[in-house]
């Protein structure tokens, strides 16, 4: 469970309790205050998320299709699913989009822990997993949202993130849901000076996804700072959490490299799906191919399209209000990872949907807003991301 506080409801370090029962009482008690003071923005999130799964499964019924397929065993899901069942291949090969050395482990490794002892087949594990860990998620962006601007902001980003374009990612048996839970509150954790769980947490999600040096990185740089700052023990454990904070990406590129007996070998399987950093040449030419140049673009890679232009101009937005600098690292080598990177294009709104911080400026604005303004585009938001989601899952063709 990630440190449950918030700016309004502080609660006793868990080191300063008294050991006993009475402790295990008041740990009790403050995580159901700490709940209880997030169940607005988990409720309309709740609701976002829910009006989603029944226009998906009005749409399914409507095309014949079954809703627990698309959600629990399509696409990467099969992939995880497959490595939770038979682990990992010890050759690179040279066949393409086909070396599942490219999906980290963590999020598979739970599927089979908790395969072990949960009922019902592993694709149902996963996929309540993923649903479970995106409202961890969604409590997280609360209450980085509450501690910087208040509950109402919080409120607003908690929904705002489950209202995104490509949100129907975050109940399917993806990674994506758990790396945002573990991201939120890693950063949570910075901006309240917590350093281990702030190191322990960057550490899991850089097992989940490759995107995790993102969160490293800002962790580290952040630690850094503090440890310059600071005095004392607080200097030695800022210094430790960056020290410790990419040990999870590092070790499992580190792993795959052993495994296939040479260094380079976690961007040789990335080359084999076609993914390698380029600086951004390969999203420039997409982009002006489908905005400049096709007269028939696809729609899919138009919401796409328009996700990646709209994530850069939100980060400028957030530089200028000068979010929290370990905000601001992680959303700008989320971005600069995600938009860097060439090969496969239609996946990179879905990428970036751990980037709840580049909703801030819009959470902000919406939270000070009249409560009229404020209901009816959270609704709006909610119906696209509904219609999306179905488009997205029963209509295009390839994989979110």
């Amino acid at each position: 469970m990630p440190p449950v506080i918030t700016a309004r409801t502080p609660t006793v370090p868990a080191s300063r309790r008294p050991p006993g029962p009475g402790g295990e009482r008041r740990r009790g008690r403050a995580v159901g205050v700490a709940l209880g003071y997030a169940a607005p923005a988990l409720l309309g999130y709740l609701a976002v998320r829910l009006f989603g799964l029944l226009v998906l499964a009005r749409w399914a019924r409507l095309k014949g299709h079954g809703v627990w397929p698309a959600l629990a065993t399509s696409w990467d899901s099969r992939w995880y699913l497959d490595i939770a069942a038979h682990g990992y291949t010890d050759r690179l090969g040279v066949a393409m989009d086909a070396n599942n050395l490219a999906f980290f482990p963590l999020y598979p490794a739970l599927i089979r822990g908790l395969g072990a002892v949960a009922p019902g087949s592993a694709a149902s594990v996963g996929l309540v997993l993923a649903g479970c860990c995106s409202l961890v998620a969604a409590w997280g962006a609360f209450a980085v949202g509450d501690r910087l601007h208040g509950r109402r902001t919080g409120t607003v980003l908690a929904v705002l993130w489950g209202a995104l374009p490509v949100g129907a990612v975050q109940w399917m048996g993806y990674t994506e849901s758990l790396f945002t839970a573990l991201a939120a509150w890693s950063l949570y954790a910075v901006l309240g000076g917590r350093w281990g769980w702030a190191a322990g947490l960057a550490v899991a999600a850089g097992l989940t996804r490759p995107t995790g040096i993102a969160l490293a990185a800002a962790v580290t740089a952040a630690g850094l700072v503090a440890a310059v700052r600071g005095r004392g023990g607080e200097r030695r454990g800022a210094l430790l959490g960056a020290s410790v904070a990419p040990l999870g990406w590092l070790g499992y590129v580190g792993w795959v490299g052993a495994r296939l007996g040479r260094w380079d070998g976690y961007f040789a399987v990335q080359r084999l799906w076609r993914n390698e950093w380029d600086g951004g040449a390969d999203t420039l030419r997409e982009l002006r191919e489908l905005l400049a140049y096709d007269r028939t673009p696809q729609l899919f890679l138009v919401a796409v399209s328009a996700v990646l232009v709209l994530s850069t101009g939100l980060y400028a937005l957030c530089a200028a209000d000068r979010q929290p600098p370990v905000l601001l690292v992680f959303c700008g080598v989320l971005l600069l990872v995600v938009l860097g990177s060439g090969g496969v294009y239609f996946p990179r709104a879905r990428f970036l949907l751990p980037g709840f911080p580049l909703l801030l400026p819009v959470a902000t604005a919406l939270a000070r807003a009249r409560p009229a303004v404020t209901v009816l585009v959270l609704t709006g938001a909610a119906a696209c991301s509904a219609w999306l989601g179905g488009y997205m899952l029963l209509v295009w063709a390839g994989p979110p």
